[in-house]
């Protein structure tokens, strides 16, 4: 039998669905990684291709390290926490409605749940089982009527996920040029390409993609995006001398 990603024991189950479930800041880390990289490398390849000096390349590189992570953390921070305002926005109004108009609120989830192909007394047994647990009755409205998760995330461990992926993969880029290196722009492509496929290949393990296909994918998309900065960089420096 193929390997499954989890049993199906009753025991398994019952204590799978008896965990808190986890917030997952994925979107957070691989967000911040590819950006750093990616507004990084544009950086470089864009003063390389302007032909100016490696101090301009550090100074600019590592002002942009911390002006664009610290931009990047603080607006995560703030979308994410729109989002818990709105989750508790719509959990205050759910608490009012089934306190002043609780048969309204019952009629809601028996529509819920028949939608869903239940009827007759079975669709009623749900709908009187679900009412009688008021945290299950608000969260089984938040997700059905809304479409919220079940816990929202929270908003300062998104924007640290977002500056530390951002300054860790960012930097990449940078290090040849620290290093004073031979061949320092070559040497900053190498890294940055293997940065990009390494993010790509991690991101992987959560999506229904090959670590190959998922890292020459998002290698792709980054050389395409530092080549157009490399460009625009060599076309202003023969346009402005």
């Amino acid at each position: 039998m193929e390997n499954l990603e989890h049993g199906h024991s009753q025991k398994e189950i019952r204590d799978r669905l008896a965990q808190v479930p986890s917030q997952n800041y994925l979107r957070d880390w691989i967000y911040g990684g590819i950006d750093g990289v990616v507004t990084t490398f544009a950086i470089v390849s864009g003063v390389v291709g302007g032909q100016l000096s490696s101090l301009v390349i550090l100074i600019l590189g590592f002002a942009n390290l911390l002006a664009d992570g610290f931009s990047m953390a603080a607006s995560n921070y703030l979308g994410t926490k729109s989002e818990v305002d709105q989750f508790q926005r719509y959990k205050t109004i759910e608490e009012k409605h089934i306190d002043f108009i609780p048969e309204g609120e019952k009629n809601e989830i028996k529509q819920i749940f028949q939608n869903k192909g239940l009827h007759g007394q079975t669709l009623d047994q749900v709908v009187e089982e679900i009412t009688a647990n008021r945290a299950l009755w608000i969260k089984t409205m938040l997700q059905e009527e809304y479409g919220l998760p079940a816990a929202p995330r929270f908003p300062l461990k998104s924007a640290f996920y977002t500056f530390s992926a951002f300054l860790l993969f960012g930097i990449i880029p940078l290090i040849p040029y620290v290093l004073v290196m031979n061949n320092s722009f070559i040497w900053s492509c190498f890294f940055t390409a293997i940065t990009f496929f390494v993010i790509g290949s991690i991101k992987s393990h959560w999506s229904t993609k090959s670590w190959l296909y998922s890292g020459f994918e998002t290698l792709i998309i980054g050389t395409v995006t530092a080549s157009l900065s490399y460009g625009i960089g060599l076309f202003l420096h023969y346009l402005l001398t």
